[in-house]
């Protein structure tokens, strides 16, 4: 029975949480806040956060620029900014996307080079971060990475999307999950991004690298989105709802610090690394099923466990899914809608297998290429 826990993040969570951040001990120097800039500016966001940087006694200035798949040029970007005004640390503001984009900008901030010269896979050159990266703070407005409770950051370089992070360097300084934040979200969004919290716990609980404390985070994550997510999906407004999702995303993201993903995740990175307009939580919704009825056969106890905590007592973790995905309205989802298509399903597999290779390391049996392929054909319409 071995583990090991390291969680260095301070976490504010709950409802009005956002104000602790004008009473916190922040980093000295001005913030370079890091955010998408149409829904959180548009909501007033980043005028509030920018206030309550005020209060604290720190100056601020805006990067609003990040796309919903981060990519490399805003992150270049971003951290050239942050330089140049001699920045002291980095607020996320927004979504796993402006979040993960906060977190290496603040690597590049004191790193010198490209941030693909420290990417471990693809055509990364792997080179270890010789420094701290700034400070940073995660203020998340949406319920689906769980980037607020871990050290990994997704970023796009062409065609790949690659996951990475450094347990010493890259967790956030603070965290706030304050629900009042996700209350306009759009219910396929709300539905996109709860799935993409339940398979972190889904995934982290088969893999291979599972252990005592995550699977405790990982079935309480479970149980909170199949229960909660349908309501919050319905009704946007439900805060102790979103409260509720908001706990099984933070959840699921203490089980990505314990466990790991899986190849799932390093399949969708290869459908939305080729089709950036793909929301990663759409991408993982269309080969669920397909990739679950194949992990079925390796662990089924797990898958047990998994689909009794979503409530189907059946122990048919297929059914449970697809049950879900019904009652979020997200089960007529179609991969060609995005513009994937199957005479790529060879060029998603193999990207699939070397852009993120560490995933597929932490599945309970090797996926070849052709098993890859097969779930592509079977999740396609």
């Amino acid at each position: 029975m071995n583990f090991s826990y390291y969680m260095p993040t301070k976490i504010f969570f709950g409802p009005d949480s956002l104000d602790n951040l004008a009473q916190l001990a922040l980093p000295e120097g001005k913030a370079l806040i890091v955010t998408g800039g149409t829904s959180t500016t548009r909501l007033g966001y980043v005028d509030r956060v920018k206030n309550l940087l005020q209060e604290a006694g720190r100056e601020s200035i805006v990067y609003d620029k990040v796309q919903p798949n981060p990519t490399v040029e805003s992150v270049r970007e971003a951290s050239k900014i942050a330089r140049e005004n001699q920045c002291g640390f980095i607020v996320g503001l927004g979504g796993g996307s402006s979040l993960d984009a906060a977190k290496a900008v603040a690597i590049m901030c004191t790193n010198d080079g490209d941030l693909w010269d420290y990417i471990g896979s693809g055509t990364g050159l792997g080179n270890p971060m010789k420094e701290m990266p700034l400070p940073m703070i995660a203020i998340t407005t949406t319920a689906g990475t769980g980037t607020e409770a871990d050290p990994w950051m997704v970023i796009t370089n062409g065609k790949e999307k690659i996951g990475f992070g450094d347990f010493d360097k890259t967790f956030p300084l603070y965290s706030i999950v304050d629900p009042k934040l996700m209350v306009s979200i759009p219910a396929h969004l709300t539905a996109y991004q709860g799935f993409d919290a339940l398979f972190h716990s889904l995934e982290g609980y088969i893999a291979n690298t599972a252990n005592v404390m995550s699977d405790l985070f990982a079935l309480e994550s479970i149980k909170l989105v199949g229960k909660y997510l349908p309501i919050a999906v319905k009704n946007p407004e439900d805060i102790e709802a979103r409260g509720y999702v908001a706990l099984a995303n933070t959840y699921a993201g203490f089980v990505e610090s314990l466990s790991s993903c899986t190849s799932e995740h390093s399949i969708e990175h290869a459908l939305s690394g080729f089709h950036h307009a793909l929301p990663h939580g759409a991408g993982l919704i269309m080969v669920s099923l397909a990739y679950f009825e194949f992990f079925n056969k390796v662990v089924p106890d797990r898958m047990i466990d998994m689909a009794k905590a979503l409530g189907n007592e059946n122990g048919d973790i297929v059914e449970a899914l697809a049950s879900l995905q019904k009652a979020c309205g997200v089960d007529n989802l179609k991969m060609s809608e995005f513009g994937i298509v199957k005479e790529l399903f060879a060029e998603y597999a193999k990207h699939a297998q070397e852009d993120m290779p560490g995933l597929f390391a932490t599945d309970r049996c090797q996926l070849t290429t052709e098993d890859i392929i097969e779930i592509l054909e079977k999740s396609f319409r």
